[in-house]
């Protein structure tokens, strides 16, 4: 009788755990993503879809991922650690810590890259972020500084004068994030696009 008792309690015990299985399965695979999916197409449908931004009828990217736009005529990213760069599928950073003389290798290098390409004054102070890849390696801001440090060279390329470029990078210009978060910053592909957009990209 005992052994009955048993094994009459296990299979008790087990349609129990099935049920329960089952019914999280539902509920947490199938309910509550369902119910996400659809709060986020209601009340954030650009943002839910991956904040991508168009031109001329076709994707050009997302708001929220940096690329790596390198001609002359366009206004450049901060570097990128992830994967090959720019890798939307590899994000992350470098790993690298303050004293890795590798790392001071590569920001120094950059530093020239730089300076030689904006036509600045060797050895001139230039914005950290020109010469250090974020901790997504996809960041898509930059600093207004260092913006405005590649007017120059932008203006130059399209033919449009450096007081105008300063303008769209000013119009371009998100402040902090709730009034307090971060510092003032520019999101290069929608600045990009607009610069194309008015003037076609050269």
């Amino acid at each position: 009788m005992r052994r009955v008792f048993k094994m009459k309690e296990f299979f008790v015990q087990l349609r129990i755990s099935l049920t329960a299985v089952l019914a999280l399965a539902v509920l947490v695979c199938g309910i509550y993503p369902l119910l996400v999916w659809s709060a986020g197409q209601a009340l954030f449908p650009r943002q839910s879809g991956g904040s991508l931004v168009r031109a001329g009828g076709t994707v050009a990217g997302s708001a929220l991922l940096a690329q790596g736009f390198t001609g002359p005529s366009y206004f450049h990213p901060r570097p990128s650690a992830a994967g090959g760069g720019y890798d939307a599928s590899s994000s992350g950073g470098s790993n690298l810590g303050p004293t890795s003389q590798k790392l001071i290798a590569a920001v120094r290098e950059r530093a020239a890259a730089y300076r030689a390409e904006n036509k600045l004054a060797p050895g001139g102070a230039i914005p950290v972020d020109a010469v250090t890849a974020s901790a997504s390696g996809l960041d898509p801001h930059i600093s207004v500084s260092n913006a405005l440090m590649q007017a120059r060279r932008v203006a130059e390329a399209r033919g449009l004068s450096e007081e105008t470029l300063r303008g769209r990078i000013t119009a371009h210009t998100e402040g902090r994030t709730l009034a307090i978060l971060g510092e003032p910053r520019v999101n290069v592909l929608m600045l990009n696009l607009d610069l194309d957009q008015e003037r076609g990209p050269r």
